[in-house]
């Protein structure tokens, strides 16, 4: 395989390896974004249960309702910045795989047109031998 494409195929496993890496931390994030909003969630209702319970928590129910609607639209939008950022690099990714694959196909057929041109050589030399042998 020549050095260029060792090199090609070096430097696109090396892009397509950064970019899974930060897919994980991106999918890492989202799933924490994810586990703070089932948290904000069960808190609410924890609240709303003590609230139930007791009368004077009622009356601040209503106080800690806007604030954890502020807090958990504050961690939606956050989400929703998450997913288009992961498409984004799914979607580099993916083109990073294709480009690997296309400097891989090249490096092998490369190899093989090497390869059959060494065995042409290597028989036409064998055949010449042969008739060198059969005139002599």
């Amino acid at each position: 395989m020549p050095k260029w494409a060792k090199s090609l195929i070096r430097l696109s496993t090396f892009e397509v390896e950064t970019l899974q890496k930060r897919l994980a931390e991106v999918v890492t994030r989202r799933t924490h974004a994810e586990m703070k909003v089932a948290t904000l969630d069960a808190e609410y209702e924890l609240e709303c249960v003590k609230a139930a319970a007791d009368v004077g928590m009622a009356y601040s129910l209503t106080a800690y309702k806007r604030g954890f609607t502020v807090r958990r639209d504050a961690v939606i939008a956050e989400l929703e910045l998450l997913a288009h950022e992961e498409d984004g690099v799914r979607d580099q990714l993916g083109l990073a795989f294709e480009d690997l694959k296309k400097f891989e196909h090249v490096a092998e057929v490369t190899k093989l047109r090497r390869e059959a041109a060494f065995k042409k050589a290597e028989n036409a030399a064998l055949d010449e031998a042969a008739l060198r042998m059969k005139r002599a």
